[in-house]
């Protein structure tokens, strides 16, 4: 039975009373309550999150299995490493990090997910995760092209856990280039799980991979409660960890 979440103050329930796969909504967990910082901590922090069309409640969600992209096991093609290289070479390209959150989530919202037509994105999530990015626990990774935005992605960090929330390009593989600037961080800050929340192809093909529910939020029991990279900036040096050349990132004097 979908559980409803009348007071603000009621605690989102046990995952396993989550709709089973096969059932009309898999995952479906609770519906109402607030989007307040505090709220979506909680929820992330037990592998929940919220997703909704317009015209409904606050949906809560926590699938089984779950997709989920282990850092160590991201997948560069050869095509993709051409670009990569090309692009860091490039004087005229960078990657940056938060310095256009609103326009990275304004993007996303005007980009539906696959097999859907409108967007998940309502304005009250907008505004939820604005706001939670004000507080430091939501980020963008952003990809940059003479001086334009072309692609990029937002998801939210807890301890040392990310969580991607969607991704857009306006530029051939700009949408990749963030993804993997953001994989080139995360393990440089010792990262090793991004949660993708639902199997889509495209990210199966960079390594994603489904794990059951109760594994994942092992995992999430181990990572969230450690101390969070110090600080989200954009470092050239990272990507070592992801091409293999460079200056050793080690030598970094970064927190």
């Amino acid at each position: 039975m979908l559980t409803w979440l009348a007071d603000v103050r009621q605690r989102l329930p046990d995952t396993r009373l989550a709709l089973p796969p096969g059932s009309d909504a898999p995952g479906l967990l609770a519906a109402g309550a607030d989007l307040s910082p505090a709220r979506l901590e909680e929820a992330y922090s037990r592998g929940i999150f919220p997703w909704y069309a317009d015209g409904q409640p606050v949906l809560w969600w926590s699938p089984d299995p779950r997709m989920v992209l282990p850092v160590a096991a991201f997948r560069v093609s050869h095509s993709l490493r051409k670009t990569l290289k090309r692009f860091i070479a490039s004087p005229s390209c960078e990657v940056r990090v938060d310095s256009a959150f609103e326009r990275v989530i304004a993007a996303c919202a005007d980009t539906p997910r696959a097999g859907q037509d409108g967007t998940w994105i309502q304005p009250e999530l907008r505004a939820a995760y604005s706001a939670w990015h004000r507080s430091g626990a939501v980020h963008s990774f952003e990809t940059w092209i003479d001086g334009a935005l072309v692609g990029g992605l937002y998801g939210v960090n807890l301890g040392r856990m990310f969580f991607g929330e969607s991704m857009f390009a306006h530029a051939t593989d700009a949408s990749k280039i963030a993804l993997a600037a953001l994989v080139a961080f995360c393990r440089a800050h010792g990262i090793a799980l991004i949660d993708c929340q639902q199997r889509t192809d495209h990210l199966a093909s960079f390594g994603a991979r489904e794990v059951a529910r109760a594994a994942f939020e092992a995992h999430l029991a181990h990572a969230v409660p450690q101390r969070a990279p110090g600080r989200w900036t954009y470092d050239v040096r990272d990507w070592a960890h992801l091409l293999g050349s460079g200056p050793d990132p080690a030598s970094s004097d970064r927190p």
